[in-house]
């Protein structure tokens, strides 16, 4: 049997109990001795019950299917339904909840093969509220939120895959921070039934792992398609807008750095970079997003707010549920269709690249657990429906990760993947993902 089990990826771990160079049941045990040797420290999981996860993996190892996630263990973010573990969403209102079904995702998770090994932690109702989760390298600042728990197990070793959500940077914020490749899909490819809706005009799926191989496996499994395996090479060097966006300035000096530095490591090989300034209209996205989302959240919680407000964190009721409820359903109304007038803008500058690349973070998850950082560097690209990936290419003067995004045009998300592995090489990142291979200071 092969060793550090626990550190292959998805699809090494396929082909490795394909091979019978290992089997399921190896693999879990591997995952919970991690957990149980970690957890303590980092805290990712909400719930897990490891007589349940070898159970399962028994039974993979004895049946005769053989699917693209065989073996795989999984993290479900707590946002999810799965029938045979409780679902919270992150508050005490919904303690021991228990579904009677899987989410269409988990269902599609484990028809594929995949072992699901729990529930990994959310901020409270995947809204700004912190949970209990900590940095698996640093416990004194946050691993980002609201999927929290899903990077931090990734990040790890705990899992080679997990599900989070993304309203606003619920994906891509946690994976940058915990070295993970962040996966936000286009809005409206994956599906979220059994998914807690936050704000139904934003919410995705986002799926964290530590490889873009094993992002795409496993888009192709919630797509319900023939796994393809991603291109050895994409045609020609890709056309790369570098945009600064809107929020430049949150930047740490450091980041800023890090990113030119990418920009001259992409030219060098021969990728075709452009500055790129996006349409000075969109500097009211934020706003927009702002009322769409709180809008929609108060609407889908109103039974929390009405028989247990008191229960709600204050940050909460204060803020995007205070929002929601004060919002007139005009203001919802323009709010929406500003921001569907600006996805149309954003296709048109498209026609001019492959990718954009961008800032998927401030810079190293900051200290403190008070707060999950700063979410603004997804909240454009969330509003806009856009596929986004963070790859976890660089390390901060802390030598902490600090992920580097691409932002394609709606529905080009595989092709998106292939640039990224173009773009990972060519800044000499292996795939590998407990060292970063470039670092500026």
């Amino acid at each position: 049997m092969m060793k550090d089990l626990h550190r292959l990826t998805a699809t090494e771990i396929v082909q490795a109990i394909q091979d019978g160079r290992s089997t399921c049941e190896a693999v879990t045990r591997a995952c919970l001795t991690q957990i149980e040797e970690r957890e303590p420290d980092v805290q990712a999981w909400q719930y897990l019950d490891p007589d349940l996860a070898i159970a399962q993996s028994r039974i993979l190892d004895q049946s005769g299917r053989r699917g693209p996630l065989h073996g795989v263990p999984v993290g479900i973010k707590d946002l999810i339904d799965t029938f045979d573990m409780p679902t919270e969403y992150g508050t005490v209102i919904h303690a021991r909840h228990q579904p009677r079904i899987d989410a269409a995702c988990v269902a599609l998770t484990r028809r594929a093969g995949g072992l699901i090994m729990g529930k990994t932690v959310t901020t409270e109702f995947a809204n700004l509220t912190p949970s209990k989760t900590k940095h698996p390298q640093d416990p004194t600042r946050t691993p980002g939120g609201s999927s929290s728990g899903s990077g931090a197990a990734v990040g790890d070793h705990m899992v080679p895959l997990a599900i989070g959500t993304q309203t606003t940077a619920s994906t891509i914020r946690p994976a940058s921070f915990n070295g993970c490749v962040g996966y936000r899909p286009t809005w409206g490819d994956l599906p979220l039934a059994g998914v807690m809706e936050v704000a139904e005009s934003l919410d995705t799926l986002g799926l964290i792992a530590r490889s873009i191989d094993d992002i795409a496996l496993y888009r192709d499994v919630l797509l319900c398609v023939k796994p393809e395996p991603l291109s050895s090479q994409v045609d020609a060097a890709p056309r790369v807008g570098f945009c600064s966006s809107i929020f430049w300035d949150r930047c740490d000096d450091s980041t800023k750095t890090l990113l030119h530095h990418c920009v001259t490591m992409l030219s060098k090989a021969g990728a075709q970079l452009v500055d790129v300034t996006l349409p000075q209209s969109f500097d009211r996205i934020p706003d927009a997003h702002r009322w769409i989302s709180s809008f929609e959240f108060a609407r889908n919680r109103a039974w929390e707010i009405d028989h247990h407000f008191e229960m709600i964190s204050e940050r909460l009721r204060r803020g995007r549920i205070h929002d929601g409820l004060t919002c007139s359903f005009e203001k919802y109304k323009s709010s929406r269709e500003f921001a569907e007038r600006s996805r149309l803008q954003l296709d048109d500058l498209f026609s001019g690249y492959d990718v954009l690349l961008t800032p998927a973070v401030a810079g190293e998850a900051p200290t403190g657990l008070e707060a999950t950082g700063d979410p603004s560097f997804s909240l454009l690209w969330t509003t806009l429906h856009v596929p986004s990936i963070t790859l976890p290419l660089f390390t901060g003067p802390n030598g902490l990760p600090v992920g580097v995004q691409l932002i394609a045009r709606r529905g080009a998300d595989r092709q998106m993947l292939n640039v990224a592995r173009w773009v990972s090489r060519a800044v000499d990142w292996d795939g590998g993902f407990t060292t970063t291979r470039s670092s500026v200071r």
